[in-house]
């Protein structure tokens, strides 16, 4: 097993690596190109650092493994929220703008939602599939939308900031950019090899090896880009990786996966783990709102983020047939 092992730890350390430069040439090319602020860091950077999940869910739906795809994705969810979310607030208290408790906040447990209620027949068809790309969509359509009319808020100066502070030029961000995505793919390749191995060998179910070590690793560069931008005082972007996120993975990552391969969903996944997503989505809301004025993510509430992230995996790991 020592095989398997290594390439999952390479895989996930390259796989890290590339997505960070990734997106962050990805973002300095979209400004090049024009494209608006707050654009770039809803869609770019925050869509952007979703890029392991649909790479390496991709492989792993193409190579028969769908459990690992749909575990990547909403195991993900829960890592973005339970354990990089809670550690940012812990590191720094996050402050909530009242913009994004009116929209984007209740968006993402509608989404939430519509995901699980399609999935509750036990079967991601291509037909959900196609609903759930639809609706992204949508949403990709409705965020241009607003970015025309929020160009000088708080959220495109953080990104204005953002991608100045990166100092790339022209060619050495289409480089990072092209760089990074070949490394994606060949490090996803590797690691969905050595984390199926290793969840045969240790008769782990591929939904726990897919909850688990993919989904925490495939969540590396949300947790680095939070916390820097929590450094920064930079509280909108934080607080929009995240979401711009888990709405890409349950709606991208799940929806190209079962465009991909269908997939049959067990029933772990409906009352376990998709209601893990949902209860973290939910008390994400409840933590941040604030009647008539911008809420704020406190350390205690940080914590017990990450209490409910680690009790949540050491079950996982405790039974993970």
């Amino acid at each position: 097993m020592v095989a398997p092992v290594i390439a999952t730890l390479v895989g996930l350390a390259i796989l890290a690596w590339s997505a960070e430069k990734f997106v962050m040439g990805a973002a300095t090319v979209a400004r090049f190109l024009g494209m608006a602020p707050l654009l770039i860091g809803m869609i770019v950077i925050g869509f952007g650092t979703s890029a392991p999940e649909i790479v390496v869910s991709s492989f792993a739906a193409a190579q028969g493994t769908p459990e690992i795809a749909l575990g990547n994705a909403f195991g993900s969810n829960i890592a973005n929220i339970g354990l990089i979310l809670g550690v940012t607030a812990i590191t720094l208290p996050i402050i909530v703008k009242r913009g994004i408790l009116r929209k984007e906040m209740p968006l993402l447990i509608v989404v939430t939602l519509v995901a699980w209620l399609l999935l509750s027949d036990g079967e991601l068809s291509r037909g959900d599939a196609a609903v759930l790309v639809l609706l992204l969509i949508v949403l990709l359509t409705w965020s241009v939308m607003q970015s025309k009319q929020e160009t000088d808020g708080d959220y495109a100066h953080d990104v204005d900031q953002e991608t100045d502070a990166r100092g790339l030029s022209r060619k050495a961000a289409w480089i990072w950019l092209l760089v990074g995505l070949v490394l994606l793919v060949l490090s996803s390749r590797l690691l969905v090899w050595g984390a199926t191995e290793i969840a045969q060998e240790l008769g782990w179910s591929d939904l726990v090896i897919g909850l688990t070590v993919v989904a925490v690793g495939t969540s590396a560069p949300e947790l680095a880009s939070s916390l820097a931008a929590a450094r920064k005082g930079e509280n909108d972007l934080a607080l929009g990786n995240i979401i711009g996120s888990n709405l890409f993975n349950t709606l991208g990552v799940v929806g190209v996966a079962g465009l991909i391969a269908p997939a049959a969903v067990g029933t772990d996944l409906l009352y376990r783990d998709i209601p893990m997503v949902m209860l973290m989505t939910v008390l994400l809301l409840a933590f941040g709102f604030r009647l008539r004025r911008n809420g704020r993510i406190n350390r205690l509430e940080g914590a017990v983020f990450v209490a409910l992230w680690l009790g949540y995996t050491a079950y996982l790991v405790l039974n993970p047939a």
